[in-house]
């Protein structure tokens, strides 16, 4: 999941209100194809039924299936940060934190096991041209875990270890959806390896 840090790009011009309200459509119609048949019932003119736009429209807005699927998993990040901002972890210490967050993304997922299979293909068959999306979507996950750890401004050794630790995660979860690991399993290795976090803790965090 992790892309490395690239140059940035000339930001896109903002939307517009209403083309923000076609693309949030966009997306709502893509995640309710996949909750319902994965992958392959994301098919873009079916997406562009949905969201009751022009396909021509639909594709300028994603080139592809697999840009529309991993922007898709940007918005689920999104809104699962939104939701651990109100209702954070309480454990006293930051691997405990991590663990807890990203066990509750992972539960998340759970509930929508066709969509989550879904923008995990789409994020393991993206190449360069998804490089921007991708990019977004190891830095949601970044700040998610950083702000369980209770961290502003991370030292690079924590965020190697940050690294690791989504590494971990997201094979954790191809591993659970394609059968190979059970629940508990993934429990156990994602509290494993946030005990890196106790690893390179040189300082305290805001908490």
């Amino acid at each position: 999941m992790i892309a490395e840090a690239r140059a940035a790009a000339p930001a896109a011009p903002p939307l517009t209100e209403r083309q923000e309200a076609r693309r949030r459509r966009i997306l709502h119609a893509s995640a309710q194809l996949a909750s319902q048949g994965g992958f392959d019932a994301v098919q873009m003119r079916e997406v562009a039924e949905a969201a009751g736009v022009a396909l021509g429209t639909l594709y300028r807005y994603f080139p592809s299936k697999v840009h529309l699927l991993v922007a898709t998993m940007q918005d689920q990040l999104q809104h699962l940060h939104t939701t651990l901002r109100k209702r954070p972890p309480m454990a006293a210490s930051a691997a405990e934190r991590v663990a807890e967050t990203l066990m509750r993304a992972f539960r998340a997922l759970q509930r929508e096991p066709h969509l989550a299979d879904a923008m995990v293909r789409a994020l393991t068959f993206a190449d360069r041209s998804v490089s921007p999306e991708v990019d977004t979507v190891s830095r949601q996950t970044t700040a998610i875990i950083l702000d369980a750890m209770g961290l502003d401004d991370p030292t690079a050794e924590q965020l190697s270890a940050v690294r690791v630790i989504e590494h971990t995660w997201h094979s954790a979860l191809i591993t659970w959806l394609s059968g190979r690991a059970s629940i508990a399993q993934v429990k156990i290795d994602i509290e494993t390896v946030c005990r890196l976090i106790d690893v390179t803790s040189g300082r305290p965090g805001r908490r």
